[in-house]
């Protein structure tokens, strides 16, 4: 309060012009000799003057706490603090799910009916329903990688940042879940620490950018309806989800027990995010609804019967279009 009330007597000072701008909390000198008469001009530039002397003795805002900043700070716009329900762009990160693969052709991705980013009608992407069909190219970028973990999410996120998007999705996971036995799963700390990285990543680099998380789809079912395809069968001897479509005829106690562990970690992945993103308010999930969805085989590519073909693709889609926008 100190400093306020010297700031007003300096500006009450100044038309007088004859005394000097006293320095901060220190008193006013002795008058001086009259200084000569000033003209407008120049008085408009020693008003000036002295409304910057006050702004600069006024308390300085940090945030939104009202606490005074370091001297001399410039202070930035507050970050976001809220959910956005429309997100004027987006960009994906995660795996071969949001990458479109085996959606189209075989063994190959197709980005063009990504659930997140996709331009074609069919699928009716997110982005699309978002921007009402309209220059998604131009504002949506799908950065998943077919094949990522959880650990490439930070780097991910980085790369997402660049394009300063109101929007992340992530879809990341069923690639911990699925490895060569259940014992090289990814364990569930990991996964979290990995997730928490990616988020403190994205928020240090794009404040403003919200993220949404769906969850990994249940990998059980996607078992149950591909082991009555021979097709799909002798496509997961190349190596798909091995720790769950190995052996897919094998009903026997070991084999259950396997696809049982398998479920329970993806359940648990889920589990984390839908703790990490409830304590951020820049975050939403999807509340398992992706993982409860009874997938037709219709909703599968027919390739490899474990991917979402186009139409499991625009499922997604729905999905989180709804979660995005729901009030509340």
């Amino acid at each position: 309060m100190r400093k306020v009330a010297t700031a007003v007597r300096v500006l009450r000072a100044l038309p007088r012009a004859h005394r000097a701008l006293p320095r901060t909390g220190a008193p006013l000198p002795r008058p001086r000799a009259a200084l000569p008469r000033t003209g407008r001009r120049t008085g408009r530039v020693l008003a000036g003057a002295g409304t910057a002397a006050l702004l600069a003795l006024l308390p300085a805002c940090s945030g939104s706490s009202g606490r005074p900043g370091p001297p001399g700070e410039v202070m930035s716009t507050p970050p976001a603090t809220g959910w956005d329900r429309h997100p004027s762009s987006v960009a994906a990160v995660g795996d071969s799910i949001t990458r479109g693969f085996d959606a189209c052709s075989v063994l190959a991705d197709c980005p063009a009916v990504s659930w997140s980013t996709g331009t074609e009608k069919d699928v009716h992407s997110l982005a699309w329903r978002l921007l009402g069909g309209k220059d998604v190219e131009d504002h949506a970028w799908n950065l998943a990688k077919s094949g990522a973990r959880v650990e490439a999410l930070p780097e991910q996120m980085k790369a997402a940042a660049k394009h300063r998007p109101a929007l992340v999705t992530v879809l990341i996971g069923a690639n911990d879940a699925c490895r060569s036995t259940v014992d090289a799963m990814t364990p569930v700390a990991e996964y979290r620490a990995d997730i928490e990285k990616a988020l403190d990543t994205l928020h240090e680099r794009a404040p403003d950018a919200r993220v949404y998380f769906s969850s990994i789809p249940d990998l059980k079912r996607l078992w149950e309806l591909g082991r009555t395809s021979d097709l799909g069968k002798e496509v997961w001897k190349l190596g798909i989800c091995p720790s769950m479509l190995s052996d897919p005829d094998a009903l026997d106690k070991a084999a259950t027990e396997r696809r049982d562990k398998v479920e329970q970690r993806v359940n648990e992945y889920n589990k984390a995010v839908q703790e990490i993103c409830a304590k951020d308010k820049l975050c939403r999930d999807d509340g398992g609804a992706a993982n409860a969805t009874r997938f037709t085989a219709g909703q599968l590519s027919r390739w490899d019967w474990f991917h979402p073909s186009r139409a499991g693709q625009a499922t997604l889609a729905r999905i989180a279009y709804e979660r995005i926008t729901a009030s509340g």
